[in-house]
């Protein structure tokens, strides 16, 4: 069985028996995919004795977690891990049963075919991305913290590859021309262009150089659903696009 959920940001308890006790007659055969803002690799100085205890807890699960990246996860960390071939794709072993689903794949799991992109662009920075070696930027920190202004910082809390790079873009190109650009699902982080544009919040949200490419996947691929994240929401956006956060659907 096949499982999707949107952002957890580093919140597992939905995870839980109670919340999802469908788990209970799963094996490690069986996957649940996270949309993207996993948030379980993010301290900057390293795994902490949270996050480790929460990989353990994820890693006893009765399945097998998959996850795309998001714009809420350290890439620096994330791009470290060993990167793996698994189900016809590329993936970033975090742990056995853990497993980053690299941007640009196509995976084959449960005779189902799977295009996977994650990051976007950050939006919820009002005070920007300030550097923490610039003295000024401090400064900033103190007056955005005193006037509660979001803001970013470099390598802390915020990472240049939260949006893809060209090789990126065109690797999973290339890897769906190899699928006669067919596949069952797209799952990706943010959404195209025009999707974006017709959410209520998209007013919130710019477009840009990955949901331009999500534009043209749109336009050129044969898909049967896609499931994204990103947007905090669960609403189906067309016949066959889904804004994924808190719900756990199982995809049949």
């Amino acid at each position: 069985m096949i499982y999707i959920t949107g952002d957890t940001h580093s919140n597992f308890k939905r995870f839980g028996n109670k919340v999802f006790p469908e788990q209970k007659t799963l094996t490690k055969d069986d996957y649940v995919i996270i949309c993207g803002d996993f948030g379980g690799i993010w301290n900057d100085k390293g795994e902490t004795k949270e996050e480790a205890y929460w990989l353990k807890w994820l890693g006893e699960r009765n399945f097998t977690l998959l996850f795309l990246d998001g714009n809420h996860e350290n890439f620096d960390r994330l791009y470290d891990y060993p990167v793996k071939e698994w189900h016809g794709g590329k993936v970033h072993e975090i742990r056995p049963d853990i497993l980053h689903l690299i941007r640009g794949q196509v995976y084959e799991i449960e005779g189902k075919t799977f295009f996977t992109f994650g990051g976007a662009a950050s939006h919820d920075a009002a005070g920007g991305i300030l550097d923490p070696n610039e003295p000024w930027d401090l400064v900033k920190m103190k007056h955005y913290d005193a006037d509660w202004i979001p803001y970013r910082v470099k390598g802390i809390s915020w990472w240049e590859r939260e949006l893809p790079s060209d090789e990126e873009l065109e690797e999973g190109l290339r890897n769906l021309a190899k699928a006669d650009n067919r596949v069952d699902y797209i799952l990706t982080h943010c959404c195209s262009s025009s999707t974006q544009d017709s959410l209520a919040r998209g007013a919130d949200y710019k477009k840009n150089v990955l949901t331009d490419y999500l534009e043209k996947i749109k336009n050129t691929v044969s898909y049967r659903k896609w499931f994204f994240g990103h947007y905090h929401g669960d609403t189906a956006v067309s016949e066959k696009e889904y804004l994924i956060y808190h719900q756990i659907e199982r995809i049949e």
